[in-house]
């Protein structure tokens, strides 16, 4: 590769890792359409989606009637506050699962006892795919070459295709 292509593959590089995990982060909505309210089934729409470090958690509810508040294990199995790491109460809550491991969250007034609590567990994000880039060996192609693979990419990681 000639050294004025080099700056325009790292340059783009960084473009494609940034892009890529901006639109790869999902948005759960807790509860879909139906949002926080008492009675419905969290475990089961939790069951129903996968979750990766970086990927949002939202709460919708009124405002003046629920909250959020992440806990540990025994306060979600207990429906108790007591040490909770983190509390929302905007009514349109967004937390970033910014961890690898078994998030808690109950409505810290009451709504937990009639079942409003949910537990996620959060995956690392998987590894990217292996780069073809070393497969251009043209000096000339490189670059074109890279921009190719870029594009690729980006389209496979926002749009679910390839």
């Amino acid at each position: 590769m000639s050294s004025s292509a080099a700056p325009l593959l790292q340059l783009s590089s960084a473009v494609v890792l940034l892009l890529v995990s901006s639109c790869a982060a999902t948005d759960h909505i807790v509860g879909a359409n139906k949002g926080w309210n008492p009675g419905l089934n969290y475990t089961l729409w939790a069951n129903n989606h996968t979750f990766y470090v970086g990927d949002l958690i939202s709460f919708r509810y009124q405002k003046t009637q629920y909250n959020v508040f992440e806990v540990n294990q025994t306060g979600y199995d207990n429906c108790t506050t007591e040490g909770a790491t983190g509390n929302w109460s905007s009514g349109k809550d967004f937390i970033l699962l910014d961890k690898a491991k078994r998030y808690y969250f109950i409505c810290g007034n009451g709504g937990c006892f009639s079942g409003m609590k949910v537990s996620v567990l959060v995956h690392p994000l998987p590894p990217p795919p292996k780069s073809s880039m070393a497969d251009h060996t043209s000096a000339a192609a490189a670059p074109i070459g890279v921009l190719g693979v870029i594009l690729g990419a980006l389209v496979s990681a926002c749009f679910g295709l390839g």
